[in-house]
């Protein structure tokens, strides 16, 4: 299986996760990175003027790429992006000799679209995974015995991303990129260059299969949105106060992740409480609820409410309280702690509430 092949699995299989969460800042985005670049061996045909042509394939050595962008990250997991790149190699390797560069260099620039699918491994670590499409500017230079000539050409270009992302800041996220660009059969037509050369330098044509690079570079992304739209949130208090001080907390309140429904420490803490309480109560009832904020459709956040529902209840039960004490229900996101648009994250509404009785 091609690589090519791989990535387009690979990207497909991400945006039928429905169940992944988005752990890139929503919004406006710009990012920097760089890192290596390689170009597989390249099989060209050269045609020197008045000459026969040769084959041969081209050999380059590592280079480096530089890339640059700015993008924006939408509320369901996607991100879309224009990138500009810069790539340079110097070449090693050539054959037949006299017909490819003695001693060469590649430079290319390229303008990209690219589409991305994020996909949360916990709050601050997540994977990147897309492709894009766009157009390459390959320039050619070959000096030899004093002599230089060059030619430059635009082609057509894709590719696939892979990368390994870090929240390290409210806005800021480092990141770890993989690229596989392809450039569709580049030309170069340097024939008309240095009339009358010696015939060791005449001037050539050169007709290639594909440019075949990869590139791995580390960088940063930057968020534009306010502060208050981060990737790491930070959880309301855990516990809601009686209204009357006086007799024993009867209602509690444990709230998750987004898109989440296990338990965090605090979580554990505000459950282990309302057993206290449940335990202290002797024929005490409860009745759990599970909610959550309006992201994703309404049956998705039906389930994701039972699931938070049981998830207490199952820590509970843990705990030394009967199951049958215990009723779990899940109400989705039709009773909002904090009322809201559709497709809004927001921390308070992503809960279950323990009432006892």
């Amino acid at each position: 299986m091609s690589l090519r092949k791989m990535l387009l699995g690979a990207f497909c299989a991400a945006a039928a996760c429905g169940s992944a969460s988005a752990a890139s800042t929503e919004g406006w985005y710009l990012g920097l990175e760089a890192g290596a670049n390689w170009v597989d061996d390249w099989a060209a045909v050269a045609t020197p003027r008045g000459g026969a042509a040769g084959a041969g394939e081209a050999s380059f050595d590592t280079g480096w790429a530089a890339l640059g962008s700015v993008g924006y990250a939408f509320s369901g997991n996607w991100r879309t992006e224009l990138e500009l790149g810069f790539r340079e190699n110097v070449l090693s390797t050539s054959a037949p000799a006299g017909l490819l560069w003695d001693e060469g260099r590649l430079r290319e620039t390229t303008a990209m679209a690219n589409v991305l699918y994020d996909l949360s491994l916990t709050d601050r670590l997540f994977l990147s995974l897309g492709a894009g499409a766009g157009a390459d500017h390959a320039k050619v230079t070959d000096r030899r015995a004093g002599a230089e000539y060059s030619d430059e050409t635009w082609s057509l270009a894709y590719q696939g991303i892979a990368g390994v992302n870090y929240a390290i800041g409210g806005r800021t996220t480092a990141f770890l990129n993989y690229r596989y660009l392809r450039v569709g059969e580049p030309s170069f037509d340097m024939r008309d260059q240095y009339n009358g050369a010696a015939a060791a330098l005449q001037p050539y044509g050169l007709d290639g299969d594909d440019f075949a690079k990869h590139a791995v570079t580390a960088g940063l992304r930057y968020a534009l949105n306010a502060p208050g739209s981060q990737t790491v949130e930070t959880l309301p208090p855990q516990v809601i106060p009686p209204m009357d001080p006086a007799p024993p907390a009867r209602q509690f309140i444990v709230f998750f992740g987004f898109n989440k429904y296990n338990l965090t420490s605090a979580g554990q803490r505000v459950v282990s409480e309302a057993v206290r309480v449940a335990k202290e109560t002797g024929s005490a009832t409860v009745l759990i609820t599970g909610h959550t904020d309006t992201m994703g459709s309404p049956d998705y956040n039906q389930r994701l409410s039972m699931r938070r529902a049981n998830a207490v209840k199952s820590e509970m039960v843990r705990q030394g309280v009967s199951a049958a004490a215990i009723s779990a229900t899940g109400k989705g996101e039709l009773e909002l702690l904090v009322q809201t648009n559709d497709n809004v994250k927001e921390p308070q509404n992503r809960r279950a509430a323990i009432d006892i009785n």
